[in-house]
């Protein structure tokens, strides 16, 4: 399995945010250019976790962006549900681990499936943006 560009920069970012939350809010040009990526991209990406309600933006001269509840609060499982979707590592398993195999084989590898599925959902569920920073 393998996360998109997406996931990387969109967790270098939001650590990059976390990280410098005590100092308020935070531009997309500084995260930018502190992770080197493109502002372009950065822009979409912090779209889709504002929708995800995983950070909020404050407007005016000095806004930015800020988490939107702690750091300690946030799992990482949240922040790449909002950047992904749906984590369903393998074609035959639903995201909630239920078997939809077109050909309906009951080959019995569903069964590793099954679990390594579920391992990486708990493993996200467990890590906290704040054990990041």
């Amino acid at each position: 399995m393998k996360f998109s560009t997406r996931t990387t920069y969109g967790l270098r970012a939001i650590i990059n945010l976390a990280k410098n939350q005590n100092t308020g809010s935070v531009s997309l040009a500084l995260i930018a250019k502190e992770e080197k990526i493109s502002l372009k991209y950065l822009e979409k990406l912090f779209s889709v976790l504002k929708a995800g309600k995983i950070i909020k933006a404050e407007k005016g001269a000095s806004g930015g962006y800020l988490l939107a509840k702690p750091a300690k609060q946030i799992s990482i499982y949240e922040i790449v549900m909002a950047l992904e979707g749906d984590i369903a590592p393998f074609h035959c398993l639903s995201k909630d681990g239920k078997i939809s195999c077109k050909s309906a084989c009951g080959c019995g590898a569903s069964l590793v499936l099954v679990k390594v599925q579920d391992s990486i959902h708990k493993t996200l569920r467990k890590i906290k943006l704040s054990d990041l920073l």
